[in-house]
């Protein structure tokens, strides 16, 4: 099974906090619009072989298409790609942009699953994080689209400034009240060169404090564990049968594309990127040239990835399959790393299958890179 992911490079406004590639100017979607639909097209011979279980629209703000151009993009996959019949068709979209009609329209569509992302319910916050929507708009998109839709995951945001715990619990209880299946949350994190930076190096905001921001991650995960949720990767939680198919893919190593200017791709052994440039984009594409760089990973490499996302996820870092995939000497290094962590309770070993701790969950991006090997091929 496979992925493609379109990446959308619009948005109605920067959010303060972004680094991702988008424009917010709309004069070259339609040109775009088409260029991706033929990459798609370009692309195929990569998949032939393989079926497509998931199709991911993200940014960006995927809401701005219209629901021709969404539909114009899905159907360019399904005449290109073996699509399976039980396929996750998810479109990431912005509380503004879910009018009722809007929602409507979508839901007669061929997107099967919504990302919607909140960030919060508090003005303050979504002001500080120069969000297109407001408040009121969060709420009422969420009452609409669970009419709908029953695939829904909603973005959430910890460790703002200024947002007291009491406000990031009043946060969870409002997604909870919607009986929304999957929530993905992130630590707000601060990206050089935004605004958000630039803000904090001047003291017009306070710098985040790492501190609340781990009290904020356990909250988190207390709470929607005593809902029933399952914590299956560190920033994703999901009721059962509901956890995302696309980035689980991701997580497990399986082969995806990406369409789209910065889109990256990935087919198990080599990692690309398109270019970073909505212009250069079009005009390479419109020459039937994909503007894409390729990196072929080692197997320290490869070994490495692993080891980050494994130990993000519930399944863990399997001791077999690091030996079977890499060789005997990398499963003896990962012993004896893990083994410094193992005697902190930050890691622990079940079923040849290494995984973070409770305590070690919020430092396990750290803990993965003291087990990464140095690349020496």
């Amino acid at each position: 099974m496979a992925g493609i992911y379109i990446h959308i490079p619009f948005c109605k406004q920067a959010c303060h906090y972004c680094d991702f590639h988008f424009s917010t100017t709309l004069k070259k979607k339609g040109e775009l619009v088409e260029a991706l639909a033929k990459e798609i097209e370009l692309r195929k011979e990569e998949f032939k072989d393989t079926e497509v279980q998931t199709i991911y629209f993200g940014g960006g703000t995927p809401s701005l298409l219209t629901n021709d151009e969404i539909e114009l993009l899905i159907n360019t996959v399904y005449k290109n790609y073996k699509v399976t019949a039980n396929q996750e068709i998810t479109l990431e979209a912005n509380p503004d942009d879910l009018s009722k009609s809007r929602i409507l329209e979508l839901s007669k569509s061929s997107v099967n699953r919504l990302s919607i992302g909140i960030q919060s319910f508090f003005e303050s916050d979504l002001k500080l994080m120069n969000r297109a929507h407001n408040a009121e708009e969060a709420e009422a998109c969420l009452e609409e689209a669970t009419k709908h839709f029953d695939n829904i995951s909603v973005d959430l945001i910890y460790g703002i400034p200024g947002a007291s715990n009491e406000q990031w619990l009043q946060n969870i209880e409002t997604v909870l009240n919607y009986n929304i299946p999957h929530i993905s949350s992130y630590a707000l994190t601060v990206e050089p060169k935004t605004a958000l930076a630039s803000f904090i190096q001047k003291g017009i905001v306070d710098a985040v404090d790492d501190e609340q921001a781990h009290e904020q991650f356990h909250l988190l995960k207390n709470r929607l564990e005593i809902s029933g949720f399952i914590h299956y990767e560190l920033s994703n939680f999901g009721r059962e049968g509901y956890f995302s198919k696309n980035n689980t893919a991701y997580w497990q190593g399986k082969p995806y594309i990406g369409i789209g200017p910065s889109a990256h791709s990935f087919n198990g052994k080599q990692r690309g990127w398109n270019v970073r440039n909505n212009s250069k984009y079009i005009k390479a594409i419109q020459q039937n040239k994909l503007p894409i760089e390729v990196e072929t990973l080692t197997t320290t490499d490869r070994y490495n990835e692993y080891i980050m996302i494994g130990l993000r996820t519930i399944w863990g870092v399997s001791l077999d399959k690091v030996e079977k995939d890499f060789g005997k000497m990398y499963k003896d290094y990962l012993i004896e790393q893990a083994n410094v962590f193992i005697n902190q309770h930050l890691l622990y070993i079940d079923d040849k299958h290494i995984h973070v701790t409770k305590k070690g969950q919020f430092l396990s991006d750290g803990i993965a890179s003291e087990l990464f090997k140095l690349n020496l091929e």
